[in-house]
């Protein structure tokens, strides 16, 4: 799929998944690492559009430490915001509207700027993934 240009992870997304201690590299990040070239997105995020995520997401008098704690989220959504019609965010994250500040879940940034933004496994329906395998009954 990220040959097709289908599916894409940011180069910042990449590093927090795949540059762990090494001694905490299992299989999938060796497979990330082996397929680096055809599932990172080839493009640097418009500083601005980071900016506006976290302003208009978050909050717009975040101190260092909130933050912090946003970690790579405003980058990922940032990514998406550039081509809204024809990007969307996945995420594990379950949508918590009643937080507040730093503490905001993705799936709620993402609705308040109108990026689409779904789960794994609404992906994998999308996207018409299968292994091949049928149980038989």
């Amino acid at each position: 799929m990220g040959e097709l240009d289908l599916v894409k992870l940011p180069q910042e997304m990449f590093e927090e998944i795949a540059l762990p201690r090494p001694k905490d590299r299992d299989a999938l990040v060796e497979w990330l690492f082996v397929n680096k070239s055809a599932i990172v997105l080839n493009e640097q995020v418009a500083e601005d559009l980071v900016v506006q995520v976290i302003d208009e997401g978050y909050a717009k008098d975040l101190t260092e430490i909130e933050i912090e704690k946003l970690g790579n989220d405003p980058f990922l959504i940032a990514y998406a915001l550039a081509f809204p019609s024809e990007r969307f965010v996945i995420t594990t994250e379950h949508s918590r509207p009643s937080r507040r500040r730093a503490n905001r879940h993705v799936p709620d940034v993402c609705r308040d700027l109108g990026i689409l933004c779904d789960d794994t496994f609404h992906l994998i329906r999308r996207l018409n993934f299968h292994t091949g395998w049928k149980a038989h009954v």
